[in-house]
């Protein structure tokens, strides 16, 4: 296999916040995307790279989306190289996911070279999932109604195990307001913020919960002036976890409790920040979705449960069945170490096509 286009897309720098070359990336899919006789509707940003919809011709019949996101974590001239050896290809994003958009693709090529056309079969390509998707997000969830499936193009597993469920992810924060006093002429008359957090940073991490694999960490505290002030400021930012919605509920209801209730007499505290992706649960739908691609494939199809997220978390919570991980195995990602096994895509493309060609037979 030659991997001469993934090369290009791989030495281009799309880190999130280097817009020029994100949209720079998603020109280029777009353009391999439009020679398969699909329509560009691109959702302009300022900040952020463009988030683009390719849409195929419509027929009747099921929807299929195919997800993938167009930035890499790596600033400018950190990790910017392609290279290969026998196994493996090295480079940024080659599986987190330039790579997976590839395998993606490179079975519509198949199947367009197959079948002369492809209809019902969309790919969307956002471009800040690795900060979060905090804008695509909304785009993402609107456009989600509109399909059957989602298949997103993450990197399989080390077995290549499809990812059926995510925990779900928010990040939050709480100010607080103490009473500033000197803390040897005048102890009694402050009201000491830090005490304050530290009692509710206790209560928070206590709504772990690590049987049902929901943890609350408390990841940074800020607050006071000085050694002989106390303190009239402190801050907590934290990061909830799940993997339910009923202990999302439990714990989101325990947070109010503790931000409205004031442990140090004359603190007042505020809560922001939210559920930044909800979880991805495994549903009848979704198990029905991969004993279909079992049987029509002849294969068995490993799956697993991640602790981190993506955006399938989004396109899963609005109730659409969606299996993530059909990009190359790969590891390393998010250091300077990341690669993908050549032999990986070779086997993703395979039957990433064949799931294709089923889905275009109305089989699915």
């Amino acid at each position: 296999m030659d991997f001469h286009e993934l090369k290009k897309i791989i030495e281009i720098n799309s880190w999130t916040k280097n817009k020029e070359g994100v949209d720079e990336n998603g020109e280029i899919f777009a353009y391999w995307l439009e020679e398969l006789g699909y329509t560009l509707t691109r959702y302009p940003r300022e900040e952020v790279g463009d988030h683009l919809h390719l849409t195929s011709p419509r027929k009747e019949g099921k929807k299929l989306l195919l997800l993938g996101h167009l930035d890499t974590v790596f600033p400018p001239g950190t990790f910017e190289q392609f290279k290969e050896d026998d196994a493996w290809i090295y480079g940024p994003g080659v599986c987190d996911m330039k790579g997976g958009n590839y395998v993606a693709l490179q079975a519509l090529r198949n199947v367009h070279k197959t079948f002369g056309a492809i209809h019902n079969i969309d790919f969307l390509l956002v471009s800040d999932e690795e900060t979060g998707s905090d804008d695509s997000k909304h785009l993402s969830a609107k456009l989600a109604k509109e399909y059957d499936y989602c298949m997103v193009f993450e990197a399989a597993g080390v077995h290549d195990e499809v990812v059926i469920g995510r925990k779900g992810v928010g990040t939050f924060f709480i100010d607080i307001e103490g009473i500033a006093a000197h803390a040897g002429n005048h102890y009694d008359k402050g009201a000491d913020a830090n005490l304050e957090a530290a009692l509710k940073l206790q209560r928070l991490v206590a709504l772990t919960d690590l049987e049902k694999q929901t943890t609350v960490n408390v990841g940074k505290i800020e607050g006071g002036i000085g050694a002989n002030t106390i303190s009239p400021k402190a801050k907590l930012t934290f990061e909830l976890r799940y993997t339910t919605t009923d202990e999302r509920d439990r714990v989101l209801e325990a947070i109010d409790e503790i931000v409205n209730t004031s442990y140090v007499d004359g603190t007042e505290s505020k809560l922001s920040g939210g559920i930044q992706r909800d979880v991805m649960q495994p549903t009848p739908e979704q198990v029905a979705f991969v004993k279909k691609i079992e049987t029509l494939c002849s294969v068995t199809l490993p799956t697993e449960k991640r602790g981190g997220v993506s955006d399938a978390n989004i396109i899963a919570s609005q109730g659409v069945p969606t299996l993530d991980g059909w990009g190359p195995y790969g590891d390393g990602d998010h250091t300077i170490h990341e690669r993908a096994s050549k032999k990986s895509f070779e086997e993703r493309i395979a039957l990433v096509t064949q799931i294709f060609e089923h889905f275009l037979q109305g089989e699915i």
